[in-house]
C-alpha cells in the first residue's frame, strides 16, 4: 500500500476513497464484538469521537468538547480483526465550534477496503474552566 497525504491509495481511481485525513487507526478486537461477532456500534462511535477530537484539538490548539453528533449512518457491519481507519475533514468553523465529518473505513484480511460508517460531529473549543473560547483563525 502506498500512502500520500495520509490517504489510502492502493486502488483504482474509479473506486470510492476516504475523504479527509487519517486521524486514528486501530484493529477491531473480540472484546468489542456482539453475539454475532460484529463490532458494537457504540465502540465505533467512540472511535469516531476520538478521531474528530484529534482534528478539533489540532485546529483549536487545546481542549475541545463534543457537543453533538449531527448525523450518523451505519453502512455495514465491522468484523473482528478488521483494521479500522477513521478519516476526518473539518467542514466549518464558527466562533468556538467546529463541524467535522468523520468517515470510517475498514480493511479486512482479504485486502478489501470498505466504508462502514460516517457521521457529522460538532466540537467546541473550551478553556481550562470548561467555558467556550474562540477557535484560532490562522
Amino acid at each position: 500500500m502506498r500512502s500520500t497525504d495520509n490517504k489510502m491509495t492502493d486502488h483504482t481511481d474509479d473506486m470510492p476513497q476516504p475523504i479527509g485525513t487519517l486521524a486514528i487507526q486501530t484493529i477491531a478486537m473480540p472484546q468489542s464484538a456482539n453475539w454475532n461477532g460484529d463490532i458494537f456500534g457504540g465502540w465505533l462511535v467512540s472511535q469516531m469521537d476520538l478521531a474528530g477530537a484529534v482534528t478539533a484539538r489540532k485546529k483549536a490548539r487545546g481542549r475541545v468538547a463534543t457537543v453533538a453528533i449531527d448525523s450518523m449512518a451505519f453502512l455495514r457491519p465491522v468484523p473482528v480483526g478488521a483494521v479500522v481507519s477513521c478519516y476526518t475533514q473539518l467542514q466549518d468553523i464558527g466562533r468556538s465550534s467546529m463541524q467535522i465529518l468523520v468517515e470510517v473505513w475498514i480493511r479486512e484480511d482479504s485486502g478489501t477496503l470498505s466504508k462502514v460508517t460516517e457521521g457529522h460531529f460538532t466540537f467546541v473549543a473550551i478553556d481550562d474552566t470548561g467555558r467556550t473560547r474562540a477557535v484560532p483563525r490562522d
